[in-house]
């Protein structure tokens, strides 16, 4: 009987538990992936991701074409529509066992959920295993048991877990027959086409060379440069995570083996800290569902009125606020499928505490646009600056955009590159144009007052705690 390997988000062959444990069951081994289009435009993928996920998928093919082992590129539309498509795949192959990894969106959970019940009935056993962070979901918990809500204790407790247990990478599952012919890429669905050039290299080769060079060249300094959006201080490996390409245990054990060759561990400490708080916020998305239903993690938060203004959203979609910082960080993201993670936070603020529109939208946009869109990073991220998350922002934060600029792009390099109107002014006036009377032209006068805004946002918190 045929043991199938369902790919999902690890769209890889090192360090994946489910292919590993479909390799070393009994009978055959065969694997597939789902095409869902129409739950991919739900979840407010972008053309970017789909781009990515593609391209790999194909990649992933030939991998497992060397290892003898068919993929099945399975078509449907939605993650309802795809049992039926799994189902009949099984019966045809002769399936007694399907190994997944698990995902924590509630519509992940309720579609694993779907199919066990379903595969059961036919006699088909569905093994799961935790694999989408370093640390499992439900392994680092408060001394009560309870899940943590605020990441600093949460990171303590991450870190004593990692040096207590030490988690190591699984290795390629051995050939489990001859070579044999990988299927070709998948077309891009209508809905998906004309995505923004790559950020990345295509492969899980690529990948790693990505991540070693990244550790060996940058990460000694990922303290000092992180923050500045025209330095080249960021490992950028964040869409290969967000597809599963890499998974967290290599990235941490690849940093682990960078400390022992480097006297300053700093900046590579630093960088396994972001590592932690992706772990973090998988696992508030596996305790708290409610946060992937479009809901606050502080459900007081939900009643907070926010404006509804079409004109100022779109002015923030398209990189046409009147605040330069914000205006390069939203056409780099249009441009490139990418965004500095100091500038999501940046604009986040902007969106959701100067024009105090629902961080919901930005949220989706952000998701529709990024190559590296991951549901629980996305949405814990808008919702620290939000104020409404966990871990968040204290109410009375709010980034300034342009003192933002002035610190973190300070000759406006950044700036001059995606906003060509302003890259005639000078170093001091760039950052606030309007500050010295006439904007350039083609630019515009900020939409809003940001000390204003920022007052009116902060009396709205308060008042909600007055209540």
């Amino acid at each position: 009987m045929t043991q199938l390997a369902w790919f999902r988000n690890d769209l890889r062959v090192t360090d994946n538990p489910a292919l590993v444990a479909a390799c070393t069951g009994d009978g055959p081994v065969e694997a597939c992936f789902l095409l869902t289009p129409g739950q991919w435009a739900e979840h407010d993928w972008s053309a970017a991701r789909v781009a990515l996920v593609l391209d790999h998928l194909e990649d992933l093919g030939r991998q497992l074409a060397g290892l003898g082992i068919p993929l099945h590129i399975l078509h449907s539309d939605r993650f309802d529509d795809s049992l039926d498509a799994l189902a009949n795949l099984a019966r045809e192959r002769s399936v007694s066992t399907i190994h997944i990894n698990e995902e924590y969106g509630v519509n992940e959970r309720q579609r694993d959920k779907s199919a066990h019940q379903r595969l059961a009935d036919q006699g088909i056993t569905l093994h799961k295993y935790r694999d989408q962070t370093v640390a499992p979901v439900g392994s680092v918990l408060t001394q009560q048991g309870e899940p943590y809500s605020v990441f600093t204790p949460f990171c303590r407790r991450w870190w004593d877990w990692v040096e207590t247990t030490q988690p190591q990478c699984l290795a390629i599952p051995a050939p489990q027959g001859p070579t044999i012919q990988a299927p070709p890429r998948p077309a891009t669905p209508e809905a998906f086409r004309d995505p923004p050039p790559s950020l990345v290299a295509v492969g899980e080769e690529a990948a790693h060379r990505a991540l070693v060079e990244f550790l060996e060249k940058r990460a000694a300094r990922y303290k000092e440069d992180r923050d500045f959006p025209a330095i080249d201080g960021t490992s950028l490996v964040s869409p290969y995570l967000a597809s599963g390409i890499l998974s967290g245990r290599q990235c941490l054990t690849a940093a682990q083996d960078a400390m022992r060759q480097q006297r300053d561990t700093t900046g590579i400490r630093g960088w396994i800290n972001e590592i932690c708080w992706r772990d973090f916020y998988v696992h508030i998305l596996y305790h708290y569902p409610r946060v992937s239903r479009h809901r606050a993690f502080k459900p007081e938060t939900e009643a907070l009125v926010w404006n509804r203004s079409e004109e100022h959203l779109k002015a923030w979609q398209n990189g046409e606020t009147g605040v330069p910082l914000v205006d390069a960080a939203m056409r780099q993201l249009r441009e490139t499928g990418w965004m500095h993670n100091r500038l999501r936070m940046v604009t986040a603020m902007v969106l959701s505490k100067n024009l105090f529109l629902d961080w919901r939208q930005g949220e989706a946009w952000f998701m529709s646009h990024l190559a590296d869109g991951f549901l629980a990073s996305n949405n814990g991220g808008w919702q620290w600056s939000a104020s409404t998350g966990t871990d968040a922002a204290p109410y009375f934060r709010v980034f300034n955009p342009v003192t933002q600029s002035e610190r973190f792009d300070p000759d406006g390099a950044f700036i001059r590159r995606f906003v060509p109107e302003l890259r005639d002014l000078d170093n001091k006036r760039i950052h606030n144009p309007a500050a010295g009377g006439t904007v350039p032209k083609g630019y515009i006068r900020p939409i809003v007052d940001l000390k204003e805004t920022r007052k009116e946002a902060i009396a709205r918190f308060q008042a909600l705690r007055d209540q």
